[in-house]
């Protein structure tokens, strides 16, 4: 995520050209990340809530992920008031972790309806663009392009594959490897990573567009 935000630095700053919309690396680069991200984000609400449902850890989660989704929104709008921020991968989080307490213990029904979701999405027998249509006059969406847009449908469905995945148990057999629990520096580097990954994403942006516009304003003085 932070090499593909640095990308779209680069490219917003026209240090170098890139095509981050319609090129198909750049399309596929970032269907890998979202995906990794989602996937994720479905063990960790398994593993959040493994016995039970703990409502104090619900209520934590729904305020910080409202406001920082509030603040992505705010902060788009500011930079990029045509094509701001109204439903990205942190909005989409809230609701996912949301409706995703409904599955929490019928991890078949998780795992059908996470297939469901992601044929529809690429056979189009599902869509969410009716809701679009309804809410983009009241709510003066953007019309054609957003900086960045999770749509429920398909990445609902990868969530739901990645919660039934670890009540399934197949989390264990992957992550409690050798490999993945080896003490060295790389694996201590991306476990903190992963500990912090909400503050990573939230402050990663702000500082690397800081220091593009300082080096924006310092090639203009040269």
């Amino acid at each position: 995520m932070i090499i593909f935000h640095f990308s779209f630095d680069l490219n917003n700053f026209d240090i170098v050209a890139l095509d981050l919309k319609h090129g198909d690396f750049w399309r596929y680069f970032r269907f890998v990340i979202v995906s990794m991200f989602v996937f994720a984000a479905g063990i960790s609400l398994v593993l959040a809530h493994k016995e039970r449902i703990y409502w104090h850890k619900v209520k934590k989660r729904v305020l910080i992920l409202g406001g920082a989704s509030i603040l992505v929104s705010v902060g788009s709008y500011t930079q990029f008031p045509n094509t701001w921020i109204y439903f990205g991968i942190l909005h989409f989080f809230l609701f996912a972790s949301l409706a995703g307490l409904l599955f929490l213990k019928t991890p078949k029904l998780a795992f059908v309806v996470g297939i469901i979701i992601i044929a529809g999405y690429n056979f189009h027998f599902l869509s969410m663009h009716w809701l679009f249509l309804l809410l983009q006059e009241p709510l003066h969406l953007p019309v054609r392009y957003t900086e960045d847009l999770a749509n429920v449908v398909p990445w609902f469905g990868v969530f739901l594959l990645g919660m039934s995945f670890a009540r399934f148990g197949l989390h264990e057999k992957v992550f409690y490897t050798d490999f993945f629990n080896a003490q060295n520096r790389v694996n201590r580097f991306f476990s903190f990573m992963g500990k912090h990954s909400l503050l990573i994403y939230l402050v990663h942006q702000p500082i690397l567009f800081t220091f593009f516009i300082i080096h924006q304003k310092y090639i203009m003085l040269i």
